[in-house]
């Protein structure tokens, strides 16, 4: 962390912690167990802030009818959403926060966009949960198409019926503070969009956004060739172009990678972890 964050987190009333894994690994299975240890009483899951086990602002992603609008409700891409959201923080007077996502870049933006300062401390699943375990909770997330709400299977009922499916209780062990076991209720919920299948941005219309990113951008430049890479956490665009002679590269390409990841980005909602841009030739004009 540098300087500057750790100068916001000092004076900062709400201290930001994150749990992060790729896509069904378990994090929200294992979110109260990181909440428990740490002292933190609200979480932000899928586009819910939970305060001590009530669903108390946002909207979850869960109940989307498309994969691509659970991705922007997870991502509060919708400022209504943001505002209710800060809104209820300030109002419950919240001290330490859990943020999850399937990414560093992912918890970074959300707590960006709810102006939250960034995260002190960065937890992985992978350092929390053994490879059996994880393979284990991807299995379930593939064939069984299970979800986990953190919260007790009465509040997703109240809110959220026709998603719930059941609820489910894990043993807790508080080692820290040595106060014995306690028994943490969780909610499975089969969301809307995993019942229709999944939607996703096929490489040939990402490729018609990059060109029509750099050609708003920066006309004068061509492109040779496009390459985009996709994994659990999102999209990686590689581009080769010719430059005309005379470019000012440093501030021009730049701009041009900050300008296609916006773009990309609010218009579909799914994220772009890096744009790589090779010039292969400076030309004439």
């Amino acid at each position: 962390m540098n300087l500057l964050n750790s100068i916001k987190q000092k004076f900062s009333p709400i201290t930001v912690y994150a749990l992060v894994g790729e896509s069904g690994t378990g994090k929200s299975f294992r979110s109260k167990i990181i909440a428990e240890e740490n002292g933190i009483h609200a979480i932000i899951d899928d586009g819910l802030l939970i305060v001590d086990d009530k669903i108390v602002a946002g909207h979850t992603a869960k109940k989307e009818k498309t994969y691509m609008g659970a991705v922007r409700a997870a991502l509060f891409d919708d400022k209504a959403q943001r505002d209710q959201v800060a809104k209820a923080m300030k109002q419950a007077k919240i001290k330490k926060i859990l943020l999850l996502g399937t990414s560093e870049k992912m918890v970074t933006k959300i707590a960006m966009r709810l102006q939250l300062p960034q995260p002190s401390k960065i937890i992985n699943i992978k350092d929390i949960a053994t490879e059996e375990e994880i393979q284990k909770a991807i299995k379930s997330r593939q064939v069984e198409g299970k979800h986990v709400i953190p919260v007790p299977s009465i509040e997703v009922k109240k809110t959220y019926p026709q998603i719930f499916s059941n609820s489910l209780h894990e043993l807790f062990s508080r080692k820290k503070n040595k106060k014995g076991d306690v028994m943490i209720e969780k909610s499975v919920v089969k969301p809307e969009f995993s019942k229709k299948g999944r939607l996703e941005i096929s490489e040939a219309a990402l490729t018609q956004m990059v060109m029509h990113c750099v050609n708003e951008s920066e006309p004068d430049i061509i492109i040779k060739k496009i390459s985009i890479k996709t994994n659990a956490h999102g999209y990686k665009i590689i581009i080769t172009i010719d430059v005309p002679f005379g470019t000012q590269l440093t501030g021009k390409i730049h701009k041009l990678q900050s300008y296609i990841i916006d773009q990309i980005e609010s218009f579909t909602g799914i994220l772009i972890e890096e744009v790589s841009i090779i010039i292969d030739k400076i030309t004439k004009r």
